[in-house]
C-alpha cells in the first residue's frame, strides 16, 4: 500500500482529533463532568468539519472516510440534528389551536441600548402583531411596563416585588387564558429562576414553565479582560450550576398534575446535559416543525440556538417560527399547538 504523503498524514492527524472531539460531545448529555460541557457548544462546527473530511478522503484514500462517517452517524442517533427542514403549517381550525411565544427581552432596553431608552413600544407592537395566546418573557423589567401595555392579556404572572432591587432576573407570563395558579421556583443562591402558571387552555389545563438558566457571561468584552484559566474555571462552575437548576425544574415537572410546556432561555444548546435533562420525553417544537438552523442568539457572529419551547408528547405541534427583529440580544420564537380531543 502506498504510504501517505506528509500533507495527508497531517490531515489524518487532524481528522482523528475532530472525530475524537465529536465523540466526546456525544457523551456530554450523559455525564455530569462540567469540563466536558464546553465541547457541546461546538457540535455544529465539529459536524461540518467531519463532513469536509468525508469529502476530502472520498477523493483519495477512501478507507479513511469511515473515521468521520462513523462518528457522524453515531452523533446523529445520539444527539439528533441541529437543522430542521420540516416547517409544518397546519390548516387546523383556529378555534382548536393556541400559540406560545418565548422571548428574552433584555429588560426592554433594546439591543444597542446604553440604559438611556426603552424598546418597550417596539416589543409590544411586535407581540400584538403576532398575536400569541401566551407570552413567556425572560429578563423582564416590570418597571418599564406602562399601563396601556398588553391590555389584550388580562391574566399575568410577573415574578416581581416592589422594593429594593435584589438583583434577580425577572420572568413573566402573560396569557389570554385564565391562570388558575402560579408559583416561583428558587434556584438557590442564583439571580436566575423559573416560574410556572397553570392555565386553562380551551377545555384543558396546562402547566407552562418559563425559565432562565444560569448565564455563561461570556460576552466578548468580558473575555478580553479575563485570564483564560480563570475563564475556564468560572464557566465550569456555571455549567455545574445549570445542571443543578435543570434537576430542580425536572423534579418539579415530574410532580406536575398537568401536561407540561416549557419555555425559556437555557443558556446552553440542545446538545447539553441540561437540555437533555429538562427535555426528557418532551417534544422540541423547533425539531418538530421548525426550519433551518433555528438560531436565537449570536456570539462573535456565531449562531446558537439556546431558547427553547418544549411540549408534552401528547400535544400536537403545528408550527414553529424564529423571528429576526433585532431588538434584543435574543430573538423570539413562537410555536402553535393543538390539543387532541380526549
Amino acid at each position: 500500500m502506498k504510504k501517505l504523503s506528509f500533507f495527508k498524514r497531517i490531515m489524518l492527524f487532524l481528522n482523528v482529533i475532530v472525530v475524537f472531539c465529536l465523540f466526546l460531545a456525544c457523551i456530554v448529555p450523559y455525564t455530569s463532568i462540567a469540563s466536558l460541557a464546553f465541547i457541546s457548544l461546538t457540535v455544529p462546527a465539529l459536524v461540518c468539519i467531519n463532513m469536509l473530511f468525508v469529502l476530502f478522503w472520498s477523493l483519495g484514500k477512501k478507507i479513511y472516510l469511515t473515521l468521520s462517517l462513523t462518528v457522524l452517524v453515531y452523533g446523529y442517533f445520539t444527539l439528533g440534528s441541529f437543522i430542521s427542514f420540516k416547517s409544518f403549517s397546519s390548516s387546523a381550525n383556529q378555534e382548536d389551536t393556541f400559540s406560545i411565544m418565548s422571548f428574552n427581552s433584555l429588560g426592554f432596553r433594546g439591543k444597542n441600548d446604553e440604559w438611556e431608552r426603552t424598546a418597550g413600544d417596539t416589543i409590544v407592537k411586535f407581540i400584538l402583531e403576532q398575536k400569541p395566546d401566551i407570552v413567556c418573557f425572560q429578563e423582564f423589567d416590570y418597571k418599564k411596563i406602562r399601563s396601556d401595555y398588553f391590555q389584550e392579556y388580562p391574566y399575568k404572572y410577573v415574578d416581581f416585588e416592589f422594593g429594593p432591587d435584589n438583583g434577580r432576573v425577572i420572568q413573566a407570563i402573560y396569557s389570554k387564558y385564565k391562570i388558575l395558579d402560579n408559583a416561583f421556583l428558587d434556584f438557590n443562591e442564583s439571580s436566575n429562576s423559573a416560574i410556572y402558571a397553570d392555565i386553562i387552555v380551551k377545555s384543558d389545563t396546562l402547566r407552562v414553565y418559563n425559565l432562565h438558566l444560569e448565564s455563561l457571561k461570556i460576552r466578548p468584552s468580558y473575555i478580553k479582560k479575563e485570564r483564560s484559566d480563570r475563564l475556564f474555571v468560572r464557566l465550569c462552575k456555571t455549567f455545574e450550576v445549570q445542571q443543578e437548576q435543570a434537576k430542580i425544574v425536572r423534579k418539579h415537572m415530574n410532580d406536575s398534575p398537568y401536561r407540561n410546556i416549557v419555555c425559556g432561555d437555557f443558556n446552553n444548546t440542545q446538545f447539553s446535559k441540561v437540555y437533555f435533562n429538562i427535555k426528557g420525553n418532551l417534544k422540541d417544537t423547533f425539531l418538530e416543525a421548525g426550519r433551518g438552523y433555528g438560531e436565537t442568539i449570536k456570539f462573535w457572529k456565531f449562531p446558537f440556538r439556546i431558547d427553547m419551547i418544549l411540549t408534552d408528547p401528547s400535544i400536537e405541534v403545528l408550527s414553529h417560527k424564529n423571528y429576526k427583529i433585532n431588538i434584543s440580544d435574543h430573538e423570539p420564537i413562537m410555536a402553535t399547538f393543538k390539543i387532541p380531543h380526549q
